[in-house]
């Protein structure tokens, strides 16, 4: 399986910005990138993806960041995928051919399978609560 690096970032963005869900702080997006070895640039375009699709929120200004919209255990990984790498979920599979209407359903069949698997997953499953994990705020 190859996922894109976007849904990776995504993931270990929101896993950093779990570990401080509802202690009331904002990460800073250099702090964000620097932590989890992800290039800035790109990060805002992640970020910006998650906010669109409510997953975090953002302030602006010189006290602005980003946070955790949602309770870590209440964001599924699947609502991660459809907000960054919704391709992933596309089944598109013609069904001609003597075999086609076959292997089209057989596809669709391992395509839910997986959905519903994602579904089991929450942000929270992510997260690192090692001590040894650094997380500095603004």
């Amino acid at each position: 399986m190859k996922l894109s690096h976007k849904l990776e970032y995504a993931c270990r963005v929101l896993a950093q910005l779990g570990r401080s869900y509802g202690q009331d702080k904002l990460a800073h997006i250099e702090t964000l990138a620097s932590a989890e070895a992800i290039p800035a640039n790109y990060l805002v375009q992640i970020l910006n993806e998650l906010r669109n699709a409510g997953l975090i929120l953002s302030k602006r200004g010189k006290q602005g960041g980003y946070a955790l919209a949602r309770d870590p255990k209440k964001v599924t990984l699947i609502e991660i995928v459809e907000a960054v790498d919704s391709e992933l979920l596309e089944r598109n599979f013609e069904d001609s051919g003597h075999s086609g209407e076959r292997v089209a359903a057989i596809w669709r069949e391992v395509g839910q399978s997986f959905e519903s698997k994602m579904a089991e997953y929450t942000l929270d499953d992510f997260i690192v609560q090692a001590a040894d994990a650094e997380m500095y705020y603004i």
